[in-house]
C-alpha cells in the first residue's frame, strides 16, 4: 500500500485506524487476529522511486501466483491507474482528479511515466 503522510495525525495512528475498522469487518470467527503485527514502511523521495514501488505492488500478486495478470487482482488498483476504471478500491489519482475537472499533481502521474 501506497499512501502519503495524513495531514491531522501521525502515519502509525492512520494504519492503526485502518487495522482496526477492516480486522472487524473482514476476520473469520475463530481467528485471534487479521493483519500482521507490525508494517514494514519506507519513504519515498522521488517519483521515479514512487513509480518503482507501485510498479511492483502492483505486479506481485502475479508473481506469487494469485492472479495471471494485475488487473485480474481484485484488490488491486491497477486497472484504476491503468484505465481510471472505477473499481473495488477508491484512490487519488490523476483520474480522480480529472472527474473534479482538476490536473493531478506531478507526483499522481503514473500512466504517463509507466509506459
Amino acid at each position: 500500500m501506497l499512501v502519503g503522510e495524513p495531514e491531522r495525525s501521525p502515519l502509525s495512528i492512520a494504519l492503526q485506524v485502518l487495522k482496526q475498522q477492516t480486522s472487524r469487518m473482514l476476520k473469520q470467527h475463530g481467528e485471534t487476529r487479521f493483519w500482521q503485527p507490525r508494517y514494514y514502511d519506507i519513504n519515498l523521495w522521488s517519483d521515479e522511486k514512487r513509480v518503482e514501488k507501485l510498479r511492483y505492488t502492483h505486479r506481485n500478486p502475479v508473481k506469487r501466483g494469485l492472479a495471471e495478470k494485475p488487473e485480474n487482482w481484485s484488490w488491486s488498483s491497477f486497472l484504476h491507474y491503468a484505465t481510471g476504471a472505477k473499481e473495488t478500491i477508491e484512490i487519488e489519482s490523476q483520474w480522480t482528479a480529472y472527474r473534479r475537472g482538476n490536473q493531478a499533481p506531478e507526483h499522481l502521474r503514473y500512466a504517463e511515466k509507466a509506459g
